[in-house]
Formats: C-alpha cells, sequence, structure tokens
C-alpha cells in the first residue's frame, strides 16, 4: 500500500484533516494554525500530526526542513481564513485576502503532487472575479493543472447547507473526479435537523443535558455517536426573558417579520431572530451560531439559542470530537471547519486520483 503524506495549512481544528486522517492510505505529518486555542483543540483530535501553531508566513524552507525531516509531502490541504471572502459582512481586500500567496509559497518549497485549497463561495466573485482568476494563475505558474466547483455539505449527509469551493491541483495531469452527491433529489433524503438532533434532550434556556434520550435512529446518529461517548457541550445559553419570548412567538422557519410589533426588534436582517425548520437541514452554520440576533439560528422545536453540541452536529462532527477555549472559541472553531462527512468524500476522491498517478 502507497502512503501519501498530508500537510493541513490553515487547519482550525481539523475537519479538513479529519477525512484524511480516516484513510489507512494517508498519513498526515503536519499542520500549520495561527490561534493557539484551535491549534490546541487540532492536536487533542490529532495527537500524531506536528502542529506548528504559528503565522504561516513563519513557515520557511528550514522551519519546514526541520519539522518533516526528509519525509516528502505528497499533498497540501486546507483554505486562507474567509472572512474576507464571505458575502456575509464587509468584504476587504486586505491583507488576509491575499494569503493565498503563502499557501502558494509552502506549495513552490515542498513541491506536493496536489493539492486542495478550500473557501467560500464569496471568493469567486471578490474584487469582481478577479481575486479567484489571479489565485488559479498563480497555482498555474507553479505547475499545477487545475480544478474547481462548488460543493454543498448537505448533498453529502451534512444537516446543513455549506456551499464551499473546492479547487484541486495536481502537477502534470488532474485525473480528479469531484465526489457524486449521496443525498438529494433522487438518493438518500437530506439529513434534517429532526434527524440530527433526535436523541438529544430538549432544553430550555440556560438549561443543560449530560445523557442521550434515545439510542441512534439513523445512520447520521449512528456516525456521530460510533465511539459510543457521554453527551457533552449540551448547554443552552441563557437569555433574558424578552429574547425568550420573541424567540417562543416565532413558528417553525419563521423570522422577525412575522412576529407582532410589541415583540418585533427594531433593527437586523430579514433572515436574524429567525428560527430554523426542524424537518429540514440547517442553513449555514456560522461562530454565531447561539446568537438569535445572528443569521438563521434559533432552534425550531425549543424556541431557544443553539448548544455547541448542536452546532457541532450540524457540522457533522462526532460527539468525541474535541474542542477547546471558551465557549465563543468553541462556535468559532466548529463555524470556521470544514464539516467531516463532506471532507471524507473529497477525501477519498484524492485518493483516486492520486493511485491514477502511480
Amino acid at each position: 500500500m502507497t502512503l501519501y503524506n498530508v500537510i493541513d495549512l490553515f487547519a482550525g481544528v481539523g475537519g479538513l484533516s479529519y477525512g484524511f486522517s480516516k484513510l489507512p492510505e494517508y498519513n498526515i505529518i503536519a499542520a500549520n494554525e495561527i490561534e493557539k486555542d484551535i491549534s490546541i483543540a487540532y492536536s487533542l483530535n490529532h495527537p500524531d500530526v506536528k502542529m506548528l501553531n504559528c503565522d504561516i508566513a513563519s513557515l520557511t524552507e528550514e522551519v519546514l526542513s526541520d519539522t518533516l525531516k526528509g519525509q516528502p509531502v505528497d499533498i497540501i490541504v486546507g483554505g486562507p481564513p474567509c472572512q474576507s471572502y464571505s458575502t456575509v459582512g464587509k468584504r476587504q481586500m486586505d491583507d488576509r485576502a491575499n494569503l493565498f500567496m503563502q499557501y502558494k509559497r509552502v506549495l513552490q518549497i515542498l513541491k506536493p503532487k496536489a493539492f486542495v485549497f478550500e473557501n467560500v463561495v464569496g471568493i469567486l466573485s471578490m474584487d469582481k472575479g478577479r481575486l479567484f482568476i489571479r489565485i488559479q494563475k498563480e497555482f498555474e505558474e507553479i505547475g499545477y493543472s487545475l480544478k474547481y466547483k462548488v460543493l454543498d455539505a448537505v448533498n453529502y449527509g451534512v444537516p446543513q447547507h455549506r456551499e464551499r469551493v473546492i479547487l484541486v491541483g495536481f502537477k502534470g495531469n488532474n485525473n480528479f473526479e469531484y465526489p457524486m452527491p449521496t443525498h438529494g433529489e433522487g438518493l438518500l433524503p437530506y439529513i434534517t435537523l429532526k434527524d440530527a438532533f433526535a436523541d438529544l434532550p430538549s432544553l430550555k434556556s440556560g438549561e443543560k443535558a449530560m445523557d442521550y434520550t434515545e439510542k441512534p435512529d439513523n445512520d447520521f446518529l449512528d456516525f456521530v455517536r460510533k465511539n459510543d461517548v457521554k453527551l457533552t457541550e449540551h448547554i443552552a445559553p441563557k437569555n433574558g426573558e424578552h429574547l425568550i419570548r420573541l424567540m417562543q412567538a416565532l413558528g417553525d422557519g419563521q423570522s422577525k417579520d412575522d412576529l407582532p410589533e410589541e415583540l418585533k426588534p427594531k433593527s437586523g436582517y430579514s433572515n436574524t431572530y429567525a428560527k430554523l425548520w426542524w424537518n429540514r437541514p440547517s442553513t449555514t452554520v456560522t461562530r454565531n451560531f447561539a446568537c438569535p440576533s445572528s443569521s438563521r439560528c434559533i432552534h425550531p422545536r425549543d424556541s431557544r439559542a443553539m448548544s455547541i453540541r448542536e452546532g457541532a452536529r450540524l457540522q457533522s462532527f462526532p460527539d468525541d470530537y474535541k474542542f477547546y477555549g471558551s465557549d465563543g472559541m468553541k462556535r468559532l472553531e466548529i463555524g470556521n471547519a470544514v464539516p467531516p462527512l463532506l471532507s471524507m468524500a473529497i477525501a477519498k476522491q484524492m485518493l483516486e486520483a492520486m493511485q491514477q498517478l502511480e
């Protein structure tokens, strides 16, 4: 069996690493993450991976050589922080928007056979489309043939609509084939909130629970609970009485525009103070999934802010996956991650393409 060495840049909590770590043909040898708490969370879940907790600009040829100790790198994966590219909030052509040049620099040093570059769909329209064209030219300039496609995590068994641009580069001929959807019209039904939360106790604002109410009764729950762990992180944030009344006044899928005048907030977009749908997948999870005044994220059955466990479920993190730091940091780790089920689909297709190179 050929073993492929992998490095994860801008690794976050390790969602993209997850898929590669689950196939024996891959060996993740190093990961880079600038945020200390997030790097600790990564290492809790990937203890055998050398963590480089530093600015990617610090990954000089000397540092990388000392880390790798002569091991070749076959694949680099990762995506620069997406805040500059997001269609939510301000979009700025700042230093973060140019972090792909650091990614390119590491590619030039390590010369892997292939790479996976992941980012939000907003990157396609950034700077009127010029940024993504430039990114492709920069990678082609150093010898990579490219393919890109927008994948929605919901089509791969994740209980959330989450579109991401997946740009794949190979030295020479690019045989990569994007994973075929497993869920959707004519396929397996989408995973809904009801499916994903079926075994989690109902909570009111400020309450917590430490025991599951049901045994797994669907494939998604079998996946997230496969290691038979104790329920953790299922704590509903505590909110004030007015906000609780507001959330309770909303019906399934309703938003602030559906509220009576006495409860209606005076500001906010139409999808703020909005409930999710119990029998549909979630909208895109962000770091603010416990903040009812943020984009649609109110629990549809319990009329409250979501727990960290529920946010992790919507990203398809197994229940034994560890997050680290304050609650706000844990939500950041979850909200910025690549869903593990999506990373598994990508890792399998990368393996097929790598094996065709042999």
